[in-house]
């Protein structure tokens, strides 16, 4: 008996890539995620991040993260300054330009390499999270938490590339061939992720930026 979907508890279908296992897509919010049996351990996890080279000293992944703020976050942003990128990675790159040159005070939150929580009792005007949700469990917890950190006139900026909500395509996509890619999501999907957090969406361009507001 298949799943029930994670985010709104319809029932899902199954398919199988011969290689990467079993997935689950729900027809209602569109939500793809893999079968808990396939999903990577917590050691493999971590070892498939430690293969990532990324560094504010590589043109090339910076232009990739402005890409990103001149879409999804600065025409979006307040007066505010204070900010959190929830996902950090090994290497903070997305908080040090925002740090070094959007005059922004940063806090970074990532379960392997910035493990204290720091954002605890606090909020903030922006909160960006980017290349995160497709390697969560579970979408609605973080969503949540979220939510809880921002107030009226903050954003909330996510990244990450969504699935076209074909299931034949989905089986030949780069994207879910990185093994720690577990949760694959659509604007609608996000849609409705965000009318059960509280939040409303502002924008996307519908291939892998998204920003949402408070309520």
């Amino acid at each position: 008996m298949n799943p029930l979907c994670k985010l709104c508890g319809t029932g899902t279908t199954r398919f199988i890539h011969r290689k990467l296992g079993h997935f689950h897509h729900c027809s209602h919010c569109e939500f793809i995620f893999k079968d808990e049996a396939h999903i990577l351990d917590e050691q493999s996890e971590f070892e498939s991040y430690q293969r990532h080279n990324n560094s504010i000293d590589d043109p090339r992944y910076v232009d990739f993260f402005y890409r990103f703020l001149e879409d999804a976050v600065f025409p979006y942003t307040g007066k505010g300054k204070q900010g959190f990128d929830f996902g950090s990675g090994p290497s903070p790159v997305l908080a040090q330009i925002l740090e070094r040159h959007h005059g922004y005070e940063m806090d970074i939150f990532d379960i392997f390499y910035s493990p204290e929580k720091v954002y605890e009792g606090k909020k903030y005007d922006l909160i960006t999270c980017t290349e995160v949700v497709e390697h969560l469990r579970d979408p609605i917890h973080h969503f949540r938490l979220f939510t809880e950190l921002m107030t009226p006139g903050s954003i909330l900026s996510v990244m990450t590339l969504f699935h076209d909500n074909n299931e034949d395509n989905f089986l030949n996509w780069h994207y879910m061939r990185d093994r720690t890619h577990i949760s694959f999501y659509t604007p609608a999907t996000m849609e409705y992720i965000a009318d059960q957090v509280g939040l409303e969406v502002i924008h996307t361009n519908d291939v892998r930026y998204i920003t949402f507001r408070l309520k």
